[in-house]
C-alpha cells in the first residue's frame, strides 16, 4: 500500500506539468490546422465559397482566423461566434507556472467557454496567428488524457508494489523471521552452543545484526557455562570447608590445653594461635555463608582500629625481618564502629594482595596504611608500591573468579572483602592503580542504622 501510495504520488508530480503540455500542444495543434485553412484562403481567396470556408473552420476547430503578416493585421476566415470572448491566452510568452495555473482553470471549469489563442506562425508565415475556439473539446481530451494517465499510473503502481513486496520477503522478512526463529529456539536452551545464529543474511544491515546476536548469545552461553562451573565450585568449597571446620575445632581445643601450660614462650603463643585458628572457623563459616549467596550481617562494636591493624600487619608477616616494609599511620585513639572480625578479613585480603604484588616484583616494596575520621564517615587507605594492576583486573575488580590481577589468583578476595563493606553501609574502592603502585580505600559512615545485605 505505501508503495502504490508513493508511486501514484510521484505519478502526481509527474502529471501536473504533464496536463499544462497537453493542454499547450492542444491549442498548438489549432493553430496550425487554422494557419493551414488561412493560407488556403489566401491562395486561391476567389475559388473559396463559404461553404468551403465553413469547413475549413470546422476542420480547424475554430471559429476565426486572424493572421497578421507583413504588420498587417487580417481576418482570413471568421464565422458567427456563439458568444462573447471569456479569455485570451497567448503561448508566445506564457510561462511554466502560467500554463499549469490555466490548465487546471480549465479542468475545474465545466462550462463551454470562447476564448481567445494568439501565437506564433509555422514556418515563419507570419508574425502572429490569433483563433477563436470552445473549450469543451479541449477540457474532454484533457480528462480523457488524465483518465489515461490514471489508469496507466494504477497499473505501475500495483506491479512495482507487487515486485518491492516480493523482494522485501525475500531479502528483509525471510531473513528477519529467521532470526527471530533463532532467538526462540536459542531462549529454550540458552546454554546450548549448537543454537547459537549463524550469520548468512545478503543484507549489510542485517547480517550485522545477525552477527550482534551471535556474539551476544555466545556471550550469554559461557556466562552460564561459567555459572554452571562456579555453582559447582562453590558446593565443593563449602563441603570442604564444613570438613575443614571440624578439622580447626578440634585442633582448637587441644589449643585451649596450651593455654594452661608453664613454658612461658608456649603461654605467649597460644593466645595468637588460639585466634588464628578461631579465625580461620570463622572463615570456613563465611565461606559455607557465601556459598549459600548470603553473609551474615556485622555485629557491629566500638573497637581500636590501630590495634585491629597491628594484628593484621602481625600475621601477614611484615615484621622488620621482611624485605617490605609496612607504614603504619593510623591515629592511636581513633575508635571506629564496625564489625572486627569482618574488618580484619577485609584489611587481610588488601594487604595480603599488596605484599604478594610487591613480592612479584622480586625487589624491596612499602604497604601503607592510614586512617582518618570526619563528620560524616571513618575512611582507610591500603597502598603499595607494586606494579600496579593489569586492565582486566580492574574490569572485574570486585566480581568473584573475574577479578584475579595475579597467576593463581582467584579474584574472590575482593569480591568478599566488598561484600563486608556493602553490609557495613560502606564502600570499598579503587583510588589508583599505575606502575607507582595501587591504592584502595575503605568509607565506613558513622550514622549506619539498617546494613547492606
Amino acid at each position: 500500500m505505501l508503495t502504490v501510495i508513493f508511486v501514484m504520488l510521484a505519478e502526481v508530480l509527474i502529471f501536473v506539468p504533464s496536463i499544462a503540455r497537453f493542454r499547450a500542444d492542444f491549442m498548438l495543434t489549432r493553430l496550425k490546422q487554422a494557419q493551414i485553412a488561412a493560407l488556403t484562403q489566401l491562395a486561391a481567396e476567389d475559388m473559396v465559397s463559404p461553404e468551403l470556408e465553413a469547413e475549413l473552420l470546422a476542420n480547424a476547430e475554430v471559429y476565426n482566423v486572424v493572421l497578421r503578416r507583413d504588420e498587417v493585421r487580417q481576418l482570413v476566415l471568421s464565422s458567427p461566434v456563439p458568444g462573447e470572448i471569456h479569455d485570451t491566452f497567448d503561448l508566445r510568452m506564457a510561462g511554466p507556472w502560467e500554463l499549469i495555473r490555466d490548465a487546471f482553470a480549465c479542468l475545474l471549469d465545466p462550462q463551454d467557454r470562447v476564448v481567445r489563442v494568439i501565437g506564433y506562425p509555422v514556418q515563419e508565415a507570419g508574425t502572429l496567428i490569433e483563433v477563436t475556439m470552445e473549450t469543451k473539446p479541449l477540457r474532454e481530451a484533457m480528462l480523457d488524457y488524465g483518465l489515461r494517465i490514471l489508469i496507466l499510473s494504477a497499473l505501475i503502481s500495483v506491479v512495482t508494489a507487487l515486485l518491492l513486496f516480493l523482494a522485501v520477503q525475500r531479502l528483509l522478512v525471510t531473513p528477519i523471521r529467521r532470526v527471530v526463529h533463532h532467538m526462540q529456539t536459542y531462549a529454550e536452551a540458552p546454554e546450548d552452543a549448537r543454537r547459537v545464529i549463524e550469520p548468512n543474511a545478503d543484507v549489510e544491515e542485517l547480517r550485522a545484526a545477525e552477527e550482534a546476536l551471535q556474539s551476544m548469545q555466545m556471550q550469554l552461553t559461557n556466562a552460564l557455562r561459567q555459572k554452571e562451573r562456579l555453582a559447582q565450585l562453590g558446593g565443593a568449597v563449602a563441603k570442604i570447608s564444613h570438613d575443614l571446620r571440624n578439622i580447626l575445632t578440634t585442633a582448637q581445643l587441644f589449643a585451649d590445653r596450651l593455654e594452661g601450660s608453664a613454658d612461658p614462650v608456649v603461654t605467649r603463643a597460644a593466645p595468637k594461635l588460639i585466634n588464628s585458628i578461631s579465625r580461620a572457623v570463622s572463615l570456613c563459616e563465611s565461606t559455607l555463608a557465601f556459598g549459600k549467596a548470603e553473609e551474615p550481617p556485622p555485629q557491629l562494636r566500638r573497637l581500636n582500629l590501630a590495634q585491629l591493624v597491628g594484628e593484621v600487619v602481625e600475621g601477614e608477616a611484615l615484621g622488620a625481618d621482611s624485605s617490605i616494609t609496612c607504614l603504619i599511620e593510623v591515629p592511636p585513639g581513633l575508635i571506629i564502629r564496625a564489625d572486627g572480625e569482618q574488618l580484619y578479613r577485609v584489611l587481610s585480603n588488601l594487604i595480603r594482595n599488596a605484599r604478594q604484588a610487591i613480592e612479584a616484583t622480586s625487589q624491596p616494596g612499602t604497604i601503607e596504611v592510614s586512617a582518618g575520621e570526619d563528620e560524616g564517615e571513618w575512611w582507610v587507605r591500603v597502598g603499595d608500591t607494586g606494579p600496579g594492576m593489569p586492565p582486566k583486573a580492574r574490569e572485574h575488580l570486585f566480581a568473584a573468579f573475574q577479578g584475579g590481577a595475579r597467576k593463581g589468583g582467584t579474584g574472590l578476595g575482593l569480591a568478599i572483602a566488598a561484600e563486608l563493606v556493602r553490609g557495613h553501609g560502606g564502600r570499598l574502592e579503587l583510588v589508583r592503580s599505575d606502575a607507582e603502585g595501587t591504592e584502595f580505600a575503605i568509607h565506613l559512615p558513622k550514622e549506619t542504622t539498617d546494613p547492606a545485605p
